[in-house]
């Protein structure tokens, strides 16, 4: 096939940090999940993306152990694994090495988070040729302090401050900024439907 699923950052890094309180989808490994047996049973390929930051001492630091696959996921023998130091899966990776040199010209992108390193990713893979799906409801986000709150507040005051943008608000944001510019947007509903029309 020339189809990958790109999981990005879902790792239990996130779920360390007490933002993870505030997730707006703290169920997410269940979606990504349906989308990878999707993908397998389809005969794409599945590569599995991981956030690190060596020697930062923080959650993303591989020394502290947070830095792996949250562990309802499983990574099946044979399926890449890069590990990232950036926001997009590629500067920092081989990833686009791994995906040229097994053909592939379609992405499905999913993953934590939305805004971030998942929507960065979508936005190069755009840029590079890619044919990109960006699957909104297998995508996580927090939401996110206005410009001028004060840096390192508690989850509390973010929650409480009238000028915080909530999740919601973000992945649609996400969503405008993408469709139809850098990616199509779907529903794992959307993409298990599409693939029983084609079996």
């Amino acid at each position: 096939m020339t189809r990958a699923l790109v999981v990005i950052d879902v790792q239990e890094s996130f779920r360390a940090r007490p933002l993870w309180e505030t997730i707006s989808n703290p169920k997410i490994a269940h979606q990504v999940d349906r989308l990878v047996r999707l993908a397998r049973q389809a005969g794409d390929t599945v590569v599995w993306v991981l956030h690190s930051e060596p020697g930062s001492g923080d959650v993303f630091d591989p020394a502290l152990g947070h830095v792996r696959l949250l562990e309802e996921l499983r990574r099946e023998e044979g399926e890449p694994l890069v590990h990232k130091t950036s926001h997009n899966a590629f500067t920092t990776t081989n990833l686009q090495q791994l995906l040229t040199e097994r053909g592939i010209r379609e992405l499905v992108v999913c993953g934590i988070r939305t805004e971030q390193c998942v929507e960065t990713t979508t936005r190069v893979a755009s840029d590079l040729g890619y044919q990109v799906t960006f699957v909104t409801d297998a995508t996580a986000t927090n939401p996110i302090a206005h410009r001028d709150a004060p840096a390192g507040q508690s989850v509390a005051d973010l929650l409480s401050d009238p000028r915080t943008l909530s999740a919601d608000e973000v992945i649609r944001r996400t969503e405008y900024a993408l469709a139809g510019r850098f990616a199509t947007i779907a529903t794992v509903d959307e993409l298990g439907a599409a693939a029983g029309s084609r079996a």
